[in-house]
């Protein structure tokens, strides 16, 4: 199996599209991370009783954000992914979010997608097309995920597609920055 953070997320820009890696299923209470050494999703944590993923869950292929992993990106859809699905998706905005582990605050931003094959959210272009209680209870589940972990997540604003776009960029860059030095 390839190394799927390295796929190509075929960005357009213009389009606001992309391609991304459903990691964690909707409504699942499963957490899995890929695991890159055994090209496997590695099955990381229970979240408890009443609790489970509100969107599919995983992230962006050929980039690295600033907590070292790809970005992640949340997923709009009619029904929950499997684990691996790899799905096309247009960017619709960005929740930025700082993230403190161990006195250690480093920028943890979650991206907002609708996938395209998606009939019920066909007509979602940015995240202010979205309930603003949608929104706020994706925003506090993410407070409450790390919270149960020690972590503290501080949701510093919610924005639109031209910034997830730009996220996107700067992750493909930076990627490519840490290939060559490396």
């Amino acid at each position: 199996m390839p190394d799927l953070t390295r796929l190509n997320p075929q960005l357009d820009a213009k389009a606001r599209t992309c391609r991304a890696i459903v990691e964690c299923p909707r409504d699942t209470r499963l957490m899995y991370d890929y695991d890159l050494e055994a090209r496997a999703f590695l099955m990381k944590r229970l979240l408890p009783d009443g609790m489970s993923f509100p969107l599919d869950f995983g992230f962006v292929p050929g980039t690295l954000a600033e907590d070292g992993d790809p970005l992640d990106i949340l997923i709009l859809n009619d029904e929950p992914a499997v684990v691996g699905a790899l799905v096309d998706v247009r960017l619709i905005g960005v929740i930025e979010g700082a993230q403190t582990e161990k006195g250690e605050t480093l920028r943890n931003d979650r991206i907002l997608a609708v996938a395209s094959v998606s009939h019920l959210f066909k007509d979602v272009l940015r995240a202010r097309d979205l309930d603003a209680s949608v929104v706020e209870n994706l925003c506090r589940f993410w407070v409450n995920y790390d919270a149960l972990r020690g972590v503290k997540f501080e949701v510093l604003n919610v924005k639109g597609p031209t910034t997830a776009v730009a996220l996107v960029k700067a992750a493909r860059r930076h990627l490519r920055q840490i290939a060559k030095s490396g």
